[in-house]
């Protein structure tokens, strides 16, 4: 049940891709059109695992503000559940190279736009953040997880700092998103997926960040994922 499940949800990462694709080859990718259909696939693979979603909303977003999402990072179906909850508006991820080698699904992210990090190389990293920037600055919110890497035990990481300069620097407020119960569904390192799996989304009030810092801004998002994502986690 668990790997069929999995093939369901890959099956509608497909009818997202291929089109995409198409649309590439023939140079008519549209902004509109990719928005639909990431909004769409994330319905459809929430229908499909079955996902008891609870949403809490600390204030209405402007859909015509661009934002930097910052959310905690449980499971690779952590795309799907923000595109199924997040605003009616551009947004486009920042993911980790493995996510791009996924067949198909790889080359439409990058066709659509999402943001491709490598870690491992800081000249790519800093390219990548400079090519967010842009989307901001053309309108787009951007989503990022500040950990870096998956959650193994449920409790948030250590953030890093990519995320806040970016925000900084284009003057987009930041609006913190917590997540619980993705890593239920999806654990790290397994390709088999459950379903009916109870999923928790908490949207924070944005953050203006003009005037502010790092070191200022860091904590209280920090603060805020921890107090929404680990709750008796572990104890």
């Amino acid at each position: 049940m668990g790997l069929g499940l999995s093939l369901r949800v890959l099956a509608e990462m497909a009818r997202v891709s291929v089109p995409t694709l198409a649309d590439a080859a023939r140079g008519t990718v549209r902004r509109e059109t990719i928005d639909e259909r990431v909004r769409r696939f994330g319905r459809r693979a929430l229908e499909v695992l079955e996902v008891q979603l609870s949403v809490e909303r600390h204030a209405d977003l402007d859909a015509r503000q661009g934002y930097v999402f910052m959310f905690n990072h449980q499971s690779h179906l952590d795309i799907p559940v923000l595109y199924a909850t997040l605003p009616e508006q551009t947004i486009r991820f920042v993911a980790k190279t493995e996510l791009f080698r996924i067949p198909l699904w790889g080359n439409a992210l990058r066709r659509a736009a999402f943001v491709e990090v490598d870690r491992g190389d800081h000249g790519q990293a800093t390219a990548a953040l400079d090519h967010a920037a842009e989307l901001i600055r053309d309108g787009v919110s951007i989503a990022i997880a500040p950990e870096g890497s998956r959650s193994r035990d449920g409790r948030v990481g250590p953030l890093k700092k990519g995320g806040f300069h970016l925000a900084i620097r284009t003057g987009a407020p930041i609006v913190p998103v917590a997540i619980r119960g993705t890593m239920d569904i999806l654990p790290r390192g397994s390709r088999s997926m459950r379903a009916g799996v109870p999923v928790r989304v908490v949207v924070g009030a944005p953050l203006p960040v003009t005037g502010r810092t790092v070191p200022d801004l860091l904590p209280e998002v920090e603060k805020f994922l921890r107090r929404y994502v680990e709750g008796n986690v572990g104890g």
